[in-house]
């Protein structure tokens, strides 16, 4: 009976210890999630970017190459303010 126990206790140790290795966090991205946003200058030429961010902070930002347009002068941007300015 007390064989069973070591031996138990030994597999649990064995199991324990196999799923803190598995479960341990490898940062192998750079970052944690992108996306591509519509990035507009004060002359209405906007510019589509992939954004690259870790959490909250900005990893890196790229345009895309040929994702772009001159819109009119008097053309306002509908998205609200927040979204606008947000990046990650």
């Amino acid at each position: 009976m007390e064989k069973w126990f070591i031996l138990a206790g030994i597999l649990l140790l064995i199991l324990t210890g196999s799923l803190l290795i598995l479960s341990s966090e490898t940062d192998e991205n750079p970052y944690t999630h992108s996306y591509t946003k519509a990035i507009c200058n004060s002359e209405n030429y906007c510019q589509d970017y992939e954004i690259f961010c870790k959490n909250r902070n900005i990893v890196s930002i790229s345009p895309i190459t040929g994702a772009s347009i001159q819109l009119p002068r008097n053309w306002e941007d509908p998205r609200s303010a927040e979204v606008i300015n947000k990046l990650c």
